[in-house]
């Protein structure tokens, strides 16, 4: 098992370019790591390739938007992200976040079983259907690699301004939850069937 982290520029202009999240640099990453297990060196096995894939997961981290005490109307009433409250799976039926019910299945069963034991709390979040809905790398990550994956964020206020605010607790949420991922995901998506 290889366990990779990969931070990406240019996410908030659209990662379109050499080394953002559109670019190729993540599908050639997971490319010359399964050249490394083929037989042989100067070419990639198709089959160690795609068994690489299928056993693959992203968790695509951003942070996700809190309920703003002035406008709770922008919230659907059962997906309303309180701080220090847990972790967020974010959801979108437009394809803007790349979780889907497998993925947040994944994810929720990882904050069950937590890093050192003690469950990671999870928040749901899905955009109201009237309401523009930004996107994360998530997606972009999926679609250019065909791995599986699950959008999640810590909760926060003021999004994109100079003055950003979110929970500390949720900070060690996110940090247990990265770990619980780390220790446990083979043990989770093993037990998924077919």
């Amino acid at each position: 098992m290889i366990s990779l982290i990969a931070c990406f520029d240019h996410e908030e202009i659209g990662s379109d370019s050499t080394h953002g999240a559109g670019s190729p640099v993540m599908s050639e990453a997971v490319e010359r790591i399964t050249s490394a297990f083929s037989d042989n060196t100067h070419s990639r096995d198709p089959e160690t390739h795609a068994s690489a894939i299928r056993k693959s997961f992203i968790f695509s981290v951003d942070q996700a938007h809190a309920l703003h005490p002035n406008y709770p109307s922008k919230h659907e009433k059962n997906h309303a992200p309180m701080m220090n409250a847990g972790v967020v799976i974010k959801t979108n039926q437009n394809q803007r976040y790349a979780t889907n019910g497998v993925t947040g299945f994944i994810a929720r069963e990882l904050a069950k079983k937590g890093w050192d034991g003690t469950k990671v709390p999870i928040q749901e979040f899905c955009v109201r259907s009237d309401c523009p809905c930004g996107s994360t790398i998530g997606p972009i990550l999926s679609a250019n690699t065909g791995i599986r994956a699950v959008d999640l964020g810590m909760p926060q206020l003021s999004m994109h301004s100079c003055r950003e605010v979110m929970g500390v607790a949720d900070l060690t949420h996110g940090l247990n939850l990265f770990k619980s991922f780390f220790k446990y995901f083979n043990e989770v998506d093993e037990c998924l069937e077919g």
